[in-house]
């Protein structure tokens, strides 16, 4: 079974997202920030990405294993490595590190991909991305681990906030594409999907039919129900549903706004409806999750 990523490193972070509380980007990613003395990790596979960043001025040696092959390259300031989920990898370094170590999880990746971005990702997600250089993504991780640093109220905001920035440059600059000839016999581009995603959007409070997405894609019902669950993973109107509570949840982090007010705009009949269909997707009462964020 993959282990995760700090089960294994062989000294503490000097900061650590996780104690962060009631972000929803928490159950996105991690961030920790590590100055270790010259060590090595063993060889394992894990269930999340991890994007290393480092800081240090000076140039190191660094030793990388990835799926049995070894590198012996110099680590430079700025210089990024991504390691996808799944991939054997093992590390040794030769002087003190200075590196923010970004995890993430991959099927929340994907989601948030295609939800806030309108991007239809590889399943893959990263895979060539052993060594590069972006001074701009490093500056953008450095901001993540300064809000963990400063420790009151306005953290938990400036995390939030920042690590969509973080993930968007990530995976707009390196997420891998799913290839358009994914989608079998006739074609369900990232253009249909994005008109799709676009009209949920607008139509949110309403109710949404297959033929209303259908239409919006040109193509019959039953073609189009195939061909976005051949290539999204979900049947659409699953889709719809989990975009529905998905935005609510983001919409209960405002303590003043009233449970039935986000059911209407979030397009459900009545907050009864709303409620059963929340605790179907969360485990918890529309309720129970607001007092959990209290």
């Amino acid at each position: 079974m993959p282990r995760r990523y700090e089960e294994i490193y062989p000294s503490l972070p000097l900061l650590n997202s996780d104690g962060l509380e009631h972000t929803s980007a928490a159950s996105l990613m991690s961030v920790r920030y590590f100055q270790a003395e010259p060590d090595s990790m063993p060889t394992e596979v894990f269930a999340e990405h991890h994007v290393l960043l480092n800081l240090k001025d000076e140039p190191h040696r660094v030793q990388n294993t990835r799926d049995g092959e070894l590198r012996d390259f110099t680590f430079s300031k700025h210089d990024i490595i991504v390691t996808p989920a799944g991939m054997r990898s093992g590390w040794r370094w030769f002087a003190q590190s200075d590196v923010i170590v970004v995890t993430l999880d991959p099927d929340r990746v994907q989601r948030f991909a295609e939800t806030e971005l309108g991007l239809l990702l590889d399943p893959q997600q990263f895979k060539d991305l052993p060594l590069f250089s972006d001074a701009d993504l490093c500056a953008a991780g450095v901001m993540l681990r300064d809000a963990i640093e400063v420790d009151d109220l306005t953290s938990g905001v400036m995390f939030e906030a920042l690590s969509r920035v973080f993930l968007v440059k990530l995976l707009q600059r390196y997420g891998k594409r799913r290839p358009e000839e994914v989608a079998l016999s006739a074609r369900f581009t990232s253009a249909h999907y994005n008109r799709v995603l676009a009209y949920i959007r607008a139509n949110l409070e309403r109710t949404i039919s297959l033929d209303d997405l259908a239409s919006e894609a040109g193509m019959s019902p039953s073609h189009f129900s195939r061909l976005f669950k051949d290539t999204v993973g979900t049947p659409p109107m699953q889709y719809v549903m989990a975009y529905r509570i998905e935005q609510s949840l983001s919409m209960m982090r405002d303590a003043g706004r009233a449970l039935g007010e986000i059911a209407f705009a979030c397009g459900f009949a009545d907050q009864a409806h709303f409620s059963r269909s929340f605790k179907q997707v969360v485990g918890q009462s529309p309720r129970q999750y607001r007092a959990s964020l209290a």
